[in-house]
């Protein structure tokens, strides 16, 4: 459902040097699962999501989504694709529900029908009670469900989601991870990145240890954490290895 084929993204720095944020990077996620992509601030995680996503263009190698190439076919791709952006936050004017029902016009959904599907989504993200509440005026956690349904709202198959926790509290998160779950569990395919470890090493099915832009270590929690047990441990282990 998501396959990245030898991305590779190189970026021009200021002295004319090539910056190699991205270097052969190749991973997949089935229909069902949710995989973890994990790696320090500034290692080519989200350059990664983002090219997945369509807003980056490859400087080599290729992804599809659910078929559609990233190169090709990008419009197939987003239909196809549900993005959770670290950094891209929610109209303070608007409400959810005109977020909601703005996203759904813009993905082509029919005016007939919108407001039902909106209205579903809303009380499955918990956000019935302040549906009609400027984005400005709600916490956090409030917010990043509202991004969430942002998302969601045409129904693609694959999600891929950049620090979806990080502005959220423990309840938050706990909540968010648990939706995260009803959504693997009706076949979505889910690449998610984080850096709270401890949140998702019991979630996820399989994890991908991301250095210097290149993979340094993938497999499942107890093929990654071996005879230690760790994964955090397994996780430092793979970095100190990659940097020799």
């Amino acid at each position: 459902m998501i396959e990245a084929i030898d991305l590779v993204k190189h970026f021009r720095a200021v002295d004319g040097s090539v910056v190699r944020a991205v270097d052969g990077v190749s991973l997949s996620v089935g229909p069902g699962e949710m995989v973890g992509l994990l790696g320090a601030n500034g290692v080519g995680k989200t350059t990664t999501m983002r090219m997945l996503a369509t807003l980056l263009s490859p400087t080599a190698g290729t992804a599809r989504i659910a078929g559609c190439d990233i190169r090709t076919d990008p419009l197939g791709v987003r239909r196809s694709l549900g993005y959770l952006s670290a950094t891209t936050g929610v109209p303070d004017r608007l409400t959810p529900r005109e977020v909601l029902c703005s996203y759904g016009r813009l993905h082509g959904l029919a005016e007939e029908g919108l407001g039902e599907r909106v209205s579903r989504l809303l009380a499955t993200l918990g956000l019935e009670s302040c549906a009609g509440r400027p984005c400005g005026r709600l916490s956090s956690g409030q917010r990043q469900r509202v991004s969430l349904g942002r998302a969601l709202v045409h129904d693609p198959p694959a999600l891929i989601l950049d620090e979806p926790t990080s502005a959220l509290d423990v309840i938050g998160a706990r909540d968010l991870l648990r939706l995260l779950a009803e959504l693997r569990g009706t076949g979505r395919a889910i690449l998610i990145s984080t850096h709270r470890l401890h949140e998702i090493e019991r979630r996820c099915d399989r994890f991908v240890i991301i250095h210097g832009g290149r993979i340094v270590g993938e497999g499942t929690r107890d093929s990654l954490a071996g005879a230690s047990g760790s994964l955090e441990e397994a996780f430092f282990t793979a970095v100190a290895g990659a940097e020799g």
